[in-house]
C-alpha cells in the first residue's frame, strides 16, 4: 500500500454550516453534520488520482469525536490520511482543527465500487 494518500481541506464556518441551520442543535457553531461532510470530502480528495476508470468510493462507517465548538467566521482545517487499504476497503485517520485547537478526530471507512453498477442497483429500488 502507498502510505502517501492524504489530503487537507480548509473551510470557513458560515451561518449555513451551523448546528442551528442544519437542525442538529440550537447554537450558531460549526455543526457536527458539517464536520462529517468535511471529513468525507477530505477522504475523497485523498483518493484523487488513485482510482481506476469508472471507480468511486462510498462511505460505510465513521467513528467521530467532535470535541470543540467553532464559531461562525473561523476557519476549519481537515486532514485525511489512508491508514489501511485492504482490497476494496479503505480506512482513513482524519483530524480536524480550527484556528485555535483540535476540534475533532475520526476513523472513516470507505469501499471502492463501480460507479455505474452502484447507481443502477440503487435506482432499481424505485421500480
Amino acid at each position: 500500500m502507498n502510505n502517501t494518500y492524504s489530503a487537507t481541506l480548509e473551510k470557513t464556518v458560515t451561518p449555513e454550516l451551523t448546528a442551528k441551520a442544519m437542525g442538529s442543535g440550537s447554537l450558531e457553531v460549526f455543526a457536527t453534520p458539517a464536520l462529517v461532510a468535511l471529513c468525507e470530502e477530505c477522504a475523497c480528495k485523498a483518493l484523487e488520482g488513485a482510482l481506476e476508470e469508472g471507480q468511486t468510493s462510498v462511505g460505510v462507517g465513521l467513528q467521530l469525536q467532535h470535541s470543540a465548538a467553532t464559531p461562525v467566521g473561523m476557519k476549519v482545517f481537515c486532514t485525511a490520511r489512508v491508514t489501511a487499504w485492504e482490497g476494496r476497503k479503505i480506512v482513513f485517520d482524519i483530524s480536524a482543527s480550527d484556528e485555535k485547537r483540535e476540534i475533532g478526530h475520526c476513523v472513516h471507512e470507505r469501499f471502492l465500487v463501480n460507479a455505474q453498477r452502484f447507481s443502477e442497483k440503487t435506482y432499481q429500488k424505485l421500480n
